[in-house]
């Protein structure tokens, strides 16, 4: 689907070479946000207005950005994404604690996202539909990869995806407290929210893995989401 491969790069960092999408999609972006104010929502009329203030035919809007807002989103999203990551090679991870790297990250995606703030709380609204939620974790994922790749995260077996579902969650919170309530309510949360991380981090550093057992758990909790009950691996259930 286009909106999970879109990006719109920003014109101020050493970036690839860009093709006339690429440009025209970096052009839509910033009309729509520069009219969101003024428009109030996110949708499918902010899309056509954005692309009539570009010079861009109805046509050739839909075949740059088939799915409307959602596309516009995602480019939103992944625009801020690079902002984020442009500004955190100025910061040597290194020198900071784990703890320290993660509040750094999402402090600092989060002033990106301010940036352009109107937009994010109308683009943030239209996400929380339940046709879009979908979308919206991925999108937030992709931002938790991001940031813990630049903190140094090289796991790949069950901590790989723990700890981006968990960073997706405090980043997600974090801003919503941001937008809501301030920035000092927001600086509370995300301290408490990662006090909590670094505990489940810990716990979870010192227990005794057994693979099997790990996912015979796993399976129960899915078969009881699924079924209300947990399954044996050994013996599915029969259909009906």
């Amino acid at each position: 689907m286009p909106y999970l491969r879109t990006m719109s790069y920003p014109d101020n960092h050493d970036m690839p070479p860009r093709d006339w999408a690429d440009e025209t999609e970096a052009r839509l972006l910033d009309a729509a946000v520069a009219l969101v104010a003024e428009h109030g929502r996110w949708d499918d009329r902010l899309v056509a207005r954005a692309a009539a203030e570009v010079g861009l035919s109805p046509a050739a809007c839909e075949l740059l950005l088939p799915h409307g807002p959602r596309d516009l989103a995602a480019l939103l999203a992944r625009r801020h994404d690079a902002l984020t990551m442009a500004q955190l090679a100025e910061i040597d991870p290194a020198a900071l604690r784990i703890r320290d790297r993660i509040a750094t990250a999402v402090r600092t995606r989060i002033a990106v996202a301010l940036e352009d703030e109107a937009a994010v709380r109308r683009s943030l609204g239209f996400l929380a539909l339940p046709a879009n939620a979908p979308l919206a974790g991925r999108l937030m994922w992709a931002a938790a990869d991001q940031l813990w790749r630049w903190a140094g995260d090289t796991a790949t077996d069950f901590n790989h995806y723990s700890k981006r579902a968990i960073l997706s969650t405090v980043l997600a919170s974090t801003l919503a407290v941001r937008l809501a309530r301030g920035e000092a309510a927001a600086e509370t949360h995300l301290a408490a929210r990662i006090e909590g991380v670094m505990a489940f981090e810990k716990a979870k550093a010192g227990m005794k893995l057994d693979p099997e057992g790990a996912a015979r758990t796993v399976a129960g909790v899915l078969s009881r989401l699924r079924y209300g009950r947990p399954v044996s691996p050994e013996a599915p259930p029969s259909a009906g």
